[in-house]
């Protein structure tokens, strides 16, 4: 569909463009997608659909910033008025009408009631508390907006159905920031406009998590129904300016490797060793800060596991997504009754008493750290994200207070992935700045000996092999499974593997369902499952 089209089917887009171009404004591109390239242009002024009537116009203001712009129906101050009253009607009616219903069920029961026409006239006609009749476009506006604030997103509607964006940030009544994937941090002309409609979304939100916020509990960290992770600050006690969420978008269908290859955040050789270390059962951990792309990068490597292999997650909030058949996904529980809680570290002991063949623990942060050393002892492999910037200070925090893993265990763990996030030019990037292998504990040395695989220079934004010909857990944890005579010939397979990671970025094969596919094949035939063009 063309740009006349949508500015025929929605008349706000029109009216949108006619008056940006009135203000001055630069003349909007339309497009039904973007490119990372775009992120890197002096001028921009493009719109992009997230779904009608929804479109998204990102464009440079005057004084060299850039705003992100919502398009949707507008109301006026009157009409505004009017939507309030009839949603205040329906959280009278609900409970009434909607009997036997959950409050969250009732809601729509009850919008399906305004919208549905009933002996000619629509039940809008009789919770209107006004006598003047309403216009096809005003009754469609009002519709749009009721759907929006009672049954989906509310205010933030625009931004959850945008899928280039990654978080989502408010603060009081100041107008809501976002991080889009292209563009970067980015102001909206979103907010909200009371702070009894601010406190109405926050309660409504927290509600339907099962986590009531209040003042005594103002804090609270949950997973909304599409699964984004949203962090509420309830209390002005604790947030000065008012409350505040963050919401970190969820994606059902993660980026692939080959998709993280093509963004640069690792090369075709990290791929490569990787893809030998989780088919051969290595433990890893992957670190960095908050934001760097952790567990984006944690859920594209599972599609290297073989597909016949069992495997637990345990998270606090559900991120992990696994494209085995065999995938048991373990959630924390939070209550008010200590004896009803369920904490990681009761989930990743209840994992190991089935016997999975790999363990996923969404982030260590206290004692289920212990447990998974445990883990790793016992012979399952342990996957996880983690907070550390450096392979020193991480040994010193699984070392230190809460989890207190004894030194000499820490080479239970094979492998740590270090991850940044870096601005360039505008524009948000993650790398991979290293990869750890974990030798062994030396009481001679005093500590737990290591060693650097691969390195980034972020410089020439590069990645380099230091380890080639020179990497322990290839040769003598791998080789040896691989039943390979001369350790040295993994370099050979490992080769291999980097070719058909290259040509799978080259055939631009990057689809979630697509990467799987391959990699699933390769399961059950090897490398003759793997279509010839891409073994070369």
């Amino acid at each position: 569909m063309d740009v006349e089209d949508h500015k025929e089917r929605n008349p706000h887009l029109r009216e949108y463009i006619e008056q940006h171009l009135a203000r001055g404004g630069m003349e909007p591109t339309f497009v039904d997608g973007l490119t990372v390239e775009m992120g890197g242009l002096k001028k921009i002024s493009v719109i992009y659909p997230v779904g009608d009537p929804i479109f998204i116009h990102i464009f440079d203001l005057k004084d060299g910033s850039r705003l992100y712009s919502a398009i949707q129906p507008d109301l006026s101050d009157q009409e505004r008025e009017k939507v309030d009253l009839i949603k205040e009607r329906i959280l009278e009616l609900a409970p009434v009408e909607a009997k036997g219903k959950e409050m969250v069920d009732a809601i729509p029961y009850l919008f399906n009631m305004v919208t549905i026409p009933k002996g000619g006239g629509s039940i809008m006609d009789r919770l209107k508390p006004w006598k003047v009749p309403i216009s096809r476009s005003e009754s469609e506006r009002m519709l749009y907006h009721l759907e929006r604030d009672l049954i989906h997103g509310g205010v933030i509607e625009p931004l959850i159905k945008d899928p280039y964006l990654e978080d989502i940030h408010s603060v009081g009544l100041n107008y809501i920031s976002v991080v889009h994937k292209v563009f970067g941090m980015l102001k909206t002309n979103l907010r909200f406009h009371t702070d009894k409609e601010l406190d109405d979304y926050i309660r409504s939100v927290a509600e339907k998590m099962g986590r009531p916020v209040t003042d005594s509990r103002p804090i609270v960290d949950g997973a909304l129904q599409d699964g984004s992770r949203i962090n509420i600050i309830y209390s002005e006690d604790v947030s000065k300016e008012g409350a505040s969420f963050t919401i970190r978008k969820f994606f059902e269908k993660p980026p692939t490797m080959i998709q993280l290859v093509k963004w640069g955040t690792m090369s075709a050789k990290m791929a490569a060793y990787l893809w030998m270390c989780l088919e051969y059962g290595m433990s890893l951990f992957v670190s960095g800060e908050t934001a760097s792309g952790k567990t984006t990068t944690l859920n594209s490597m599972l599609s290297f596991i073989n597909f016949r292999k069992k495997i637990y997650s345990a998270e606090d909030t559900p991120e992990v997504v696994v494209p085995h058949d065999v995938w048991q996904r373990l959630i924390t529980r939070e209550t008010v009754f200590d004896e009803a809680k369920v904490e990681l570290f009761d989930l990743v002991k209840t994992a190991l008493r089935s016997r999975p063949d790999y363990i996923i623990i969404g982030e260590v942060r206290g004692q289920e750290g212990a447990a998974a050393f445990q883990a790793m002892q016992t012979g399952h492999a342990v996957l996880s994200t983690f907070h550390a910037s450096s392979i020193t200070k991480m040994i010193q925090r699984f070392t230190g207070d809460p989890i207190n893993v004894p030194i000499r265990f820490i080479d239970n763990m094979n492998l740590a992935l270090f991850q940044e996030i870096v601005y360039k030019e505008g524009r948000i990037l993650r790398r991979c700045s290293a990869i750890e292998e974990i030798i062994k504990y030396s009481k001679e040395k005093g500590g737990m000996l290591t060693r650097t695989i691969f390195e980034w220079d972020p410089i020439r934004d590069k990645h380099y092999f230091t380890g080639m010909y020179n990497s322990y857990v290839l040769e003598h944890k791998i080789a040896p499974k691989m039943g390979l005579e001369f350790a040295k010939d993994i370099y050979s397979e490992l080769d291999r593997r980097e070719r058909v990671i290259r040509a799978m970025d080259e055939h631009n094969i990057v689809g979630y369902d697509d990467v799987n596919a391959i990699f699933r094949a390769y399961s059950d035939q090897g490398m003759e499952g793997i279509p010839k063009e891409l073994r070369r």
